[in-house]
């Protein structure tokens, strides 16, 4: 326990830096002192304003969307006991992309406190449908057939997304950034508004760390050591709905972070959902702010948004993990 309780300080240590290279390096470098004197003794030079109203908002977006997305992805894996569980494979953020585009297309919402109840509600809806789809037939919802079933409903949700974009120029100039994963377009009110939801899934989250240790185990083993499975899994969904619905409402439909980061975390501390919970909440924040300064270092001087690092890396690590178990089903 001392261990895993001194990694994951370590891990908050390189969270620290990972926060500080994002407010260092861009398009303009900072040294540390810079950071510091814009942060505590802001003078209102240009290079002041481009730290405190560019790259703070971006580094929050990175910070508050990583620790959503990985511990959505961790919860969605313990709950459903899927290895292939993420909210982006299983349709959630194609759900909550396209209910966001319909705010601002058809009903002209702008605000992150106007869409991220739309970006909720497609995250529920996808996730049922995605569900429902890969039960369909024998051994019902394996972990294949959900990844699957999470890809077509994607594909069908955003060839929609793509059509409500094309017909309306202003929905697709808002639009054409954030669908690919972006924190570019985080601003200041729009993470105070994401604040308190992300705390709110990430409470939800931390409690179910012994209640998914014991459905790991299988229902009715759960339910003979007095653990009530039905209200597990509706908190379970909840938390993953408002987790991955707000994240995708600021940073847009990032994938592969949620399926790839709890498998780290597994690998470090073990199966433990009380230890994977926090490590992945803290773990995934580092991998997206750190894939962020990637994207602005490889295409200078233009940037290569976030989304797409991110499935760079990510896309290897699935293709792995389904042929881990296709290998480990023959």
């Amino acid at each position: 326990m001392r261990l895993r309780a001194a990694g994951l300080l370590l891990c908050v240590a390189v969270l620290a830096v990972s926060v500080l290279l994002s407010l260092s390096i861009g398009n303009q470098h900072f040294g540390a002192h810079d950071v510091y004197l814009a942060l505590a003794d802001f003078s209102g030079s240009d290079n002041d304003r481009v730290i405190r109203y560019l790259r703070v908002p971006r580094t929050a977006a990175g910070l508050l969307a990583g620790a959503a997305l990985g511990l959505a992805g961790a919860l969605m894996q313990g709950v459903t006991r899927n290895p292939l569980a993420d909210p982006g494979i299983l349709g959630v953020n194609a759900g909550a992309a396209l209910a966001v585009v319909g705010a601002i297309g058809v009903l002209g919402v702008h605000s992150l406190t106007g869409y991220v109840w739309f970006a909720m509600g497609g995250a529920l809806v996808a996730t049922v449908v995605v569900y429902l789809v890969g039960a369909i037939g024998r051994g019902g919802a394996t972990p294949v057939k959900l990844a699957l079933a999470g890809a077509a409903i994607s594909a069908l949700l955003g060839s929609v997304t793509s059509a409500i974009t094309l017909l309306d120029l202003s929905t697709l100039n808002e639009f054409r950034f954030w669908v690919v994963g972006s924190l570019t377009l985080a601003t200041g009110p729009v993470i105070g508004q994401a604040v308190p939801f992300i705390a709110v899934g990430i409470v939800l989250a931390l409690v179910l760390g012994r209640s998914l240790n014991q459905l790991a185990l299988g229902d009715e083993l759960a339910r003979s050591l007095g653990t009530r499975v039905m209200l597990v899994r509706v908190m379970a969904g909840l938390a993953v709905v408002v987790l991955a619905g707000t994240a995708t409402a600021i940073a847009g439909p990032i994938g592969f972070l949620g399926l790839a980061v709890p498998h780290v975390a597994r690998t470090l501390v073990g199966a433990d959902y009380r230890w994977i919970l926090p490590w992945s909440m803290v773990l995934a924040p580092v991998v997206l702010l750190l894939a962020d300064v990637v994207g602005r270092l490889v295409a200078r001087p233009s940037e290569l948004q976030v989304g797409i690092i991110t499935a760079v890396i990510g896309a290897p690590v699935f293709i792995a993990l389904v042929r881990r178990r296709r290998m480990a089903a023959l």
